[in-house]
């Protein structure tokens, strides 16, 4: 649900799709997905701004600027810090007001879980660790328990948000969640690689023969094509998994998520087209991918 990468991608230019509207300052940045949009019932796009403001801004300290790994993480622990006290219903440092006055008012109001805007802060913490190391993931096992963290809380946020208590309910929002994860990783590795980020685990690297140098040298050698092919079925068929939930949702909010599941499916379809070629080129939705996916949100 949320675009984890994008150096430009994460303070550019925003995409929407047709009618959808941004909430909040956080929202300014470049999603692939709709967030509060229009189709969202107007109830729940000031919590929903909320908690995504809160996510980006959290985003934003791991990952925007130049400050040292060190100065990132104290950043991270003081906004940590901010969560508990309005959790405990104490006024926050006065850093970050206009992401912790709404989100205090959203916590007393709709009662979310604390612990999953506390996994969030988790991911972010590991991000700035497993870059200052150099370090990506052993094997799919380790990325998936990241994505736990990073991606699915945002899921099961906004699925408290509409009272969705069923428990496969919650396994399809962890799949799609996770294979959106999945798909940003796969969409943004011209960008990621450079900056340190590996998230191609090193167990499917060394099963497609995969030289790290060539890999990280972004080269396009048939051994990388085959291990992004490889990547980009185990994100499609996340997402498949997790797809009945678009049936699930009462009203637009079922309409909301097919366009998050025909997003993501398009991006993937983007990536396998270039064959490798997102080592070197970062594929982005245009106008008419936003047709296509309408079109394809229709026959779900």
């Amino acid at each position: 649900m949320k675009d984890r990468s994008n150096p430009s991608g994460r303070a550019a230019s925003t995409q929407h799709p047709p009618g959808a509207t941004a909430q909040a300052t956080a929202l300014t940045h470049y999603e692939n997905f709709p967030v509060a949009s229009l189709l969202c019932p107007a109830r729940l796009r000031g919590p929903i701004a909320a908690i995504y403001a809160f996510a980006r801004t959290a985003d934003d300290i791991a990952d925007e600027g130049d400050a040292p790994a060190a100065a990132r993480l104290a950043d991270l622990a003081a906004y940590h810090g901010d969560l508990q006290a309005i959790a405990q219903g104490r006024q926050p440092s006065s850093r970050w007001p206009e992401v912790f006055v709404p989100l205090q008012a959203v916590l007393r109001s709709q009662g979310l879980p604390v612990a999953l805007l506390a996994d969030l802060l988790s991911a972010f913490v590991q991000d700035v660790e497993k870059t200052r190391a150099a370090q990506g993931y052993a094997d799919r096992a380790e990325l998936l328990d990241y994505c736990r963290r990073s991606a699915n809380p945002v899921g099961r946020l906004l699925l408290h948000l509409y009272g969705v208590t069923h428990a496969s309910a919650m396994q399809e929002s962890d799949a799609i969640c996770t294979a959106l994860q999945l798909i940003n990783f796969w969409q943004d590795l011209s960008v990621d690689i450079p900056r340190g980020r590996y998230y191609l685990p090193r167990a499917d690297c060394a099963a497609h023969g995969v030289c790290e140098s060539e890999l990280l040298a972004l080269q396009g050698t048939r051994a990388n094509a085959r291990l992004i092919a490889d990547c980009v079925l185990w994100a499609r068929s996340t997402m498949q998994s997790g797809a009945p939930l678009v049936h699930r949702l009462p009203g637009r909010a079922g309409w909301e998520l097919r366009l998050v599941v025909q997003g993501g499916l398009r991006v993937l379809d983007k990536v396998q087209a270039l064959a490798g070629g997102s080592l070197h080129t970062r594929p982005r939705l245009h106008a008419r991918d936003w047709c296509v996916m309408l079109g394809r949100a229709l026959v779900m």
